[in-house]
């Protein structure tokens, strides 16, 4: 049986058109699988879905947390699981979508248990931060454990950090736990990729970066800051937020903050590409190309030899 759908896929690639769609043709619910759209008043920055998108078809684990709060694979895979299971109960296959593909990862293979990691080690490590820089760091994390480095940012701190905490206070690098991970609390499910042209999806993320900041991006920002929040909070140090604060300190100038990041978001594609190369999928889809309807009809034929196998419910 079949207990999930999974679409994936760069960011702006097309993912939650094709995940509504799907889930008003099958009468399902979907499940967000986005590390940003967890938090509450982060909407435009975050391509979360709309009132309208909402009412439409029932969503899961948007708007969970503040932006002051932090949030992981693993509070997501339990959060998920759960949804998961009422809904299977109920006949329902949701459909989780979205890009954090450590989330998806983490849901489908499970999450492995680590000891309880030195308070000293984490200071010393934060301590280094501040006098080495973070190249330093992600430099040590590349020697000590290469496919995890990899995977991550070499501007993401929190990650950059974790894998140094487990790879110095293990003895053994993080993404060698997950290959030693349990998998028998695997789901079964039926992965959807959206792999589109680089050129064109490029292309989008520029487009929708320029219709982010005519929605109000900036005027979202402006009210979070209103309300306490600051660009230390997990929320708003996050990408398509952090790049704006040269704008509001008045360093630079709203186009080239919005360059800025029209490039991260590019540079965020590029990473993800490469880690949904790494992925097995069971249907491959070119967004560029492809009208909804016709990814819904591809779909279905590829899900008919599951039906006729019983993996599908009735």
């Amino acid at each position: 049986m079949i207990n999930v759908i999974t679409i994936e896929g760069p960011t702006a690639s097309g993912k939650s058109a094709l995940a509504l769609a799907l889930a008003e043709n099958l009468g399902s619910q979907i499940i967000s699988a986005d590390s940003r759209q967890v938090y509450r008043y982060l909407n435009i920055g975050t391509a979360k879905p709309n009132l309208e998108e909402q009412r439409r078809v029932r969503h899961h684990l948007i708007d969970i947390i503040d932006p002051s709060q932090s949030y992981n694979a693993g509070a997501f895979t339990k959060d998920a699981r759960i949804i998961i299971e009422n809904l299977n109960q109920k006949g329902i296959v949701p459909i989780v979508c979205g890009g954090t593909g450590l989330y998806i990862r983490a849901l489908l293979q499970g999450l492995f248990e680590l000891p309880e990691q030195d308070p000293a080690l984490r200071e010393y490590l934060q301590n280094r931060l501040k006098t080495e820089g973070l190249n330093s760091l992600f430099a040590e994390l590349q020697q000590l454990d290469p496919d995890f480095a990899m995977k991550i940012s070499p501007n993401d701190p929190q990650r950059i950090l974790r894998g140094l905490e487990v790879a110095l206070g293990t003895g053994i690098p993080l993404s060698e736990h997950w290959r030693r991970q349990n998998r028998a609390t695997r789901l079964t499910a039926f992965r959807i990729l959206i792999d589109p042209l680089r050129a064109w999806l490029y292309k989008r993320i520029d487009q929708r970066m320029r219709l982010m900041i005519e929605n109000g991006l900036l005027d979202e920002i402006t009210e979070l800051l209103k309300m306490g929040y600051d660009f230390h909070s997990p929320g708003l140090n996050s990408l398509g937020y952090k790049e704006f604060i040269p704008a509001f300190e008045n360093r630079a100038s709203l186009q080239d903050c919005t360059d800025l990041a029209a490039q991260h978001h590019r540079n965020y594609s590029k990473r993800q590409v490469t880690w949904y190369r790494k992925c097995s999928f069971d249907l491959t889809l070119d967004s560029s190309a492809i009208t909804i309807s016709e990814m819904i009809r591809r779909f279905e034929v590829e899900y008919s030899e599951a039906k006729k196998c019983k993996l599908w419910p009735k």
